[in-house]
């Protein structure tokens, strides 16, 4: 499965008055491990950020001003998440964007991202697994000890990075495999680190004839005293099949 972990940062709240997205940040997941492939744009909205978007994400008009338009980055963007499942925190806001972009887009070879895309809103699961909770992003981080310490500001990419890490360990925690590079929040909790594919192997080691043997001997003695053995039931049913 190829998924997409995706935020957005905006000029306001609403795209039916006129705002804009100005960033895009996008990892990728393909079968539960973080590739390393990631898509990350800024975008001229050509208008005026608002004030209080800027005090929360930190993007001001002037760094703005000389980045391309939407018309301009919309097909990478659109060949970047096609095909994948997009996972998003609170999708309806950024797809609502996404949405509202495509449509006003003279370039954009979709109308509407279910055209391309299937969507996983992360809110509505966490919600579902913690009901009566706080279950933002802050919340969700110190609740499964994922490391939250450089976001200061929301921004696109970054946001993305750590949902993704906040997603992996709601459904499944397979982050959780990396532990050498695992440590100690202030909370005590333990900080889990990304996986990566530029991680090396792990080593496989395979047991010996002696061990093997005292394998099954103590299999011998569990069936002896009338216990289960779950490992021979799965070997019978291998030779079975």
């Amino acid at each position: 499965m190829r998924q997409v972990v995706l935020d957005t940062e905006t000029t306001g709240i609403d795209p039916l008055q006129g705002h804009r997205i100005i960033e895009i940040g996008c990892v990728e997941v393909i079968n539960r491990r973080l590739t390393g492939n990631h898509y990350h744009q800024y975008i001229n909205p050509q208008r005026e950020v608002e004030q209080e978007a800027i005090e929360v994400h930190g993007i001001t008009n002037q760094f703005l001003a000389d980045k391309p338009i939407f018309d301009d980055v919309v097909q990478g963007f659109v060949d970047f998440i096609s095909g994948a499942q997009l996972v998003i925190h609170n999708a309806p806001f950024d797809v609502g964007f996404m949405n509202h972009e495509f449509k006003k887009s003279r370039k954009s070879p979709v109308k509407t991202t279910d055209e391309i895309c299937t969507v996983l809103d992360t809110l509505v699961l966490a919600r579902t697994m913690h009901p009566g909770q706080k279950n933002n992003l802050d919340a969700l981080c110190k609740r499964y000890g994922v490391d939250n310490s450089q976001r200061e500001l929301h921004g696109a990419l970054l946001d993305a990075e750590i949902l993704a890490d906040v997603y992996l360990m709601m459904t499944g925690g397979q982050t959780s495999l990396n532990l050498s590079g695992n440590k100690q929040n202030d909370g005590g909790a333990e900080v889990i680190r990304r996986l990566t594919s530029d991680r090396k192997p792990l080593k496989i080691i395979h047991a010996s004839a002696d061990e093997l043997e005292q394998h099954e001997s103590r299999l011998d003695i569990v069936a002896k005293e009338g216990g289960s053995c779950l490992w021979r039931e799965i070997q019978d049913q291998k030779l079975q099949g």
